[in-house]
């Protein structure tokens, strides 16, 4: 039997390359629909989403966590003509988790409208790093919010094949 949200659980991949297309702003109001209509502890709805297509500011992001980590990382957004950062409060007990469901739901989304996404903690070290607090400004983060994570988005120029599935990693109990 075919149902529509496990299909699209098992046919999203992790996409880490993009053709050099915009998003345009109604594809931006899907995923940014799916994202608030996360489940959040006490519906506390901890969020900040700020949406990025300026490449100059993944370059930077980039340079930064490389410099903090002592070496070259790479193109941590994967050549994604748009990120979409998460912020929290990182006192708020659950936050972190609420904002990892909603990036799972763009992910989900993204990959329902034919766009490609992946997850990234990578850039972290830009946000927790000596130059915290101008990235904060930059990417507009409310007064008292941290980055939580990231997802890089666009138009996929390719895919991969699934990663194998670890059954012992399951367990039964009574």
């Amino acid at each position: 039997m075919s149902n529509p949200v496990l299909d699209a659980i098992s046919e999203r991949r992790s996409i880490r390359s993009y053709r050099d297309e915009k998003i345009s702003r109604d594809q931006f109001d899907i995923l940014l629909k799916a994202a608030v209509e996360a489940p959040s502890a006490r519906n506390a709805q901890p969020w900040h989403f700020s949406i990025v297509q300026n490449t100059g500011i993944f370059k930077e992001i980039n340079r930064e966590v490389s410099k903090i980590l002592s070496q070259d990382m790479g193109d941590i957004f994967h050549g994604a003509p748009a990120a979409i950062f998460l912020s929290c409060d990182p006192v708020a007990r659950w936050a972190r988790l609420d904002c990892g469901i909603a990036v799972q739901n763009i992910a989900l989304a993204a990959h329902s409208i034919g766009l490609g996404a992946v997850i990234l903690g990578r850039p972290d070290p830009a946000f927790t790093g000596p130059r915290k607090d101008y990235f904060d400004r930059l990417l507009k983060f409310p007064q008292g919010h941290s980055f939580a994570v990231a997802i890089a988005v666009g138009v996929p120029a390719g895919t991969k094949d699934a990663h194998p599935l670890e059954p012992d990693r399951i367990a039964f109990i009574g």
